[in-house]
């Protein structure tokens, strides 16, 4: 059965994007030209509306089968709420521009659903070598800054034709075989069938891109992920909640050095800028597409780091972070991720060879 859902969810994405695109004309969800963008004229947003659609299309043929799962009816429901309302508010942001602090309005609710309804949050945590810790009245503040992260954090990596959804399609799949290693029905399904919708949409979406998916979809994408993420290992150990970061390597760490770039150069947090990860790869003069394609290496080798991290014992598992770590910043101080004079590392070594 779940192979029919994820044949629907792809097939009804292919066919529901050119009407979704229609209709984004027609209600004036379109996104024009400016000094951040890479696109030329103008494009119509609100593709995540397919997407959305898709899934509800191919969830609703998986539904029998999914609820049968202990709490899974109440996992679904508080997520497809949630759901409802961050595609709301994307759906009004792609119409209409709506500010920070509205769209973070509809973030808050939806996570307050997937928490008070769903029953879905961070409540403790085992340490290596310390033993049990609970978050206790913390324990939905985390879980809100976790959902509300990285919803946010797939937005912002929404810069290229194709960069979110695939780099949301590799998270997926990813979460999905980790949830398959570790025996999680729910969370499989769902993460599969999401990964078959953004895929199908993908289509139309990689460069040249026909349609963009708009805050509709990287808010939808991101806070699906989110709630997965969380679904899939909660109340384990330290280092199995590790894993999900891992998984979105991509997002959370172009999100964490674009606040650190700002802090440097005294800006806003929340100012937008021209010095993402895609924007650096472009200015180092790799094309569009080169761009996208070196992103999705990476977010595959986060991936691939994800699951052999999974399997690894506590030593290895910390020498595997120090090492993804230690790329990571090594990468950010040669791209100029952070400012292009934000380099503590490589500096370390000229003085350290001299």
């Amino acid at each position: 059965m779940l192979y029919v859902s994820l044949i629907a969810a792809f097939v009804a994405s292919i066919l529901l994007t050119p009407l979704v695109k229609r209709l984004a004309f027609r209600i004036g969800a379109v996104d024009a030209p400016n000094y951040r963008k890479v696109h030329a004229r103008i494009m119509p947003r609100l593709g995540g509306l397919a997407i959305f659609f898709a899934f509800l299309i191919a969830v609703a043929i998986f539904q029998p089968i999914l609820i049968y799962n202990e709490n899974a009816s109440d996992f679904l429901l508080a997520i497809i709420i949630g759901a409802c309302i961050i595609v709301a508010t994307g759906v009004i942001d792609d119409m209409r521009e709506i500010s920070a602090k509205a769209k973070l309005i509809g973030q808050l609710i939806a996570a307050l659903i997937v928490i008070f309804v769903g029953g879905i949050q961070i409540d403790m945590v085992n340490l290596p070598f310390v033993g049990e810790l609970n978050f206790g009245l913390l324990s939905i503040p985390l879980t809100i800054l976790w959902i509300v992260g990285i919803t946010n954090a797939i937005n912002l990596i929404d810069g290229l034709d194709g960069l979110a959804a695939g780099v949301s399609t590799i998270a997926l799949i990813t979460l999905a075989v980790m949830a398959f290693i570790m025996s999680n029905m729910f969370v499989l399904a769902i993460a599969a069938i999401l990964a078959a919708a953004t895929f199908g949409f993908l289509f139309y979406n990689f460069h040249p891109a026909k349609i963009f998916m708009g805050d509709t979809g990287a808010l939808f994408l991101g806070f699906m992920i989110s709630v997965l993420a969380l679904l899939g290992f909660k109340n384990i150990t330290v280092l199995t909640l590790i894993i999900p970061v891992i998984i979105l390597g991509v997002p959370i760490s172009d999100t964490f050095f674009a606040i650190v770039r700002r802090v440097r150069m005294k800006q806003k947090w929340s100012d937008p800028d021209k010095s993402h990860l895609h924007h650096r790869l472009l200015d180092m003069g790799f094309t569009h597409r080169q761009t996208v394609l070196i992103i999705y290496g990476i977010a595959v080798m986060f991936g691939l780091a994800a699951i052999i991290f999974s399997m690894a014992k506590v030593w290895g598992a910390i020498l595997l972070v120090a090492v993804i770590l230690t790329a990571i910043e090594i990468l950010v101080e040669v791209i100029g991720l952070a400012g292009k004079n934000y380099k503590p590392l490589l500096n370390f070594v000229r003085i350290f060879n001299k």
